[in-house]
């Protein structure tokens, strides 16, 4: 994080790294925008881990999850979206909406908690389109 970096500065560089990150698979770069703390929440969680809970906790956690959703990605993982909107102090979110200029696209919404410069909680939540993804297993390349 550069120093001085307002809340809002914070939000437009992790908005941007975040997804440019996914799109190249560099799981490096994604955990370098997360707190060591951070606590992470989507249904990719135990789609991806087998775990029973779709929560991952701090780093160690969040880099096999990582590792596992760059390998997997379906075709229907694209980045489309249009902007995000903030709370103007701690929190953004922002969609990735089923319908992009070049057809269909998985749907989400992200909600990040940003301190520090860093993403402190981060929640992804499914349109139906992503669900299907799931219920087609089509998460498992």
């Amino acid at each position: 994080m550069p120093d001085n970096e307002s809340f809002q500065q914070a939000a437009e560089r992790i908005y941007h790294d975040w997804d440019k990150a996914l799109s190249e698979d560099d799981v490096d770069a994604l955990l370098a925008l997360y707190a060591p703390d951070a606590v992470l929440e989507s249904p990719a969680v135990p789609l991806t881990l087998g775990t029973e809970t779709g929560i991952v906790h701090g780093h160690s956690e969040l880099r096999p999850l990582l590792e596992r959703v760059a390998a997997r990605k379906p075709p229907l993982r694209t980045y489309h979206r249009t902007g995000y909107l903030t709370d103007g102090a701690r929190t953004m979110m922002f969609e990735y909406p089923r319908d992009a200029p070049d057809g269909e696209q998985m749907d989400f919404v992200e909600v990040m908690e940003i301190a520090d410069g860093l993403i402190q909680r981060h929640c992804v939540y499914w349109g139906w389109r992503g669900v299907k993804v799931i219920q087609d297993d089509a998460y498992h390349k």
